[in-house]
């Protein structure tokens, strides 16, 4: 039996989606007016990253890119309250007619007494890092949409191959999404699409539809799809290393492992026990690395996803969805 050899090609293929909270059409261009500013931490200037901005009490909003900027189009008769919140800061409200443009927006972090938190919130006693993730398991139900709804977002998706960059996609997405507990994945709509292709590409990801790569990201939702760091079983191992601020309010940061390859940090309201951050990332441990097969026939040797939601009538919808895997292809 020959054995064809095809070119060794790793792949490092990063997604970035941002979800605007809005459950209905945007409106036209003329008839909105457009907030730009830039968020920075008081203390250093550094920039923050997605920090939320959006309508107080609304379904409209957008988030800071890596630069700490923004830009937020809303209608010319709004003017309401905007919040600029981001978790670890206080947040802040500001009138719609007062930004100027261009306008930096300045967050002050804020610290918390973890035993002091722990207790109120708590009321009873002091629960272990892993009953809060139980208990947040258990709320998803009661925390998250029950009804189908559309998200409207902004995906760029970056391509690289080895030391190359070969394609750069940007473009305006609708999600159709069922109620939470249907295991069944978003329909996704590209609108407005923009391709960008620096360098020749490999001939298996020539032929790899760029919606899935969208499509990849949503089937990696853990609440959903029930599965991964966030139902405290198997092999998962749980530790509280902070309480942060958000939103005037206070989450859990927890820590997880499941040793050797996998480590996950969420992210817990410590009033409604919703999921707000979960990150999780699987990587190589003393040279042997966590695999996945996939079906297109590369091989997923690095994975790591982000998930951040938002609270809109009580029920947390999807915020930002970011993904980074290294893919070899044989």
């Amino acid at each position: 039996m020959t054995r064809h050899h095809a070119m060794h090609t790793i792949i490092k293929l990063i997604i970035s989606i941002s979800i605007f909270l809005c459950t209905v059409v945007i409106m036209a261009q003329s008839n909105n007016k457009t907030i730009t500013g830039k968020v920075l931490d008081k203390e250093n200037n550094k920039p923050i990253t997605f920090a939320s901005i959006y309508l107080k009490g609304q379904a409209i909003g957008t988030i800071s890119n890596e630069e700490g900027k923004f830009v937020f189009h809303i209608s010319n008769k709004e003017s309401g309250v905007i919040i600029i919140s981001s978790l670890g800061y206080g947040s802040i409200e500001k009138n719609v007619d007062d930004f100027n443009s261009d306008q930096q927006i300045f967050l002050s972090a804020e610290v918390s007494a973890l035993s002091e938190v722990v207790i109120t919130t708590t009321k009873k006693k002091k629960l272990s890092a892993k009953q809060i993730v139980k208990k947040a398991y258990q709320e998803i139900a009661n925390n998250y949409p029950d009804q189908s709804y559309i998200l409207e977002g902004f995906v760029r998706d970056l391509q690289k191959e080895d030391s190359t960059y070969v394609e750069y996609l940007e473009c305006a997405a609708k999600f159709y999404n069922q109620p939470t507990d249907k295991e069944i994945e978003a329909k996704v709509e590209l609108v407005a699409i923009r391709n960008s292709y620096i360098a020749e590409k490999n001939p298996w990801n020539k032929q790899w539809e760029r919606k899935n790569s969208i499509i990849d990201l949503i089937e990696d939702d853990f609440i959903r799809f029930d599965y991964g760091p966030i139902k405290g079983k198997n092999g998962w191992k749980y530790e509280l290393e902070d309480i942060l601020p958000y939103n005037r309010k206070y989450v859990y940061k927890i820590k997880g492992m499941d040793v050797p390859f996998q480590k996950a940090t969420l992210y817990i309201d410590t009033e409604s026990f919703a999921f707000v951050r979960m990150e999780l990332t699987r990587t190589a441990h003393k040279g042997k690395s966590w695999k996945r097969r996939l079906t297109h026939g590369g091989e997923q040797l690095y994975y790591n996803v982000i998930f951040e939601y938002q609270k809109y009538k009580n029920k947390m919808y999807l915020k930002i969805s970011k993904g980074r895997r290294y893919l070899e292809y044989l």
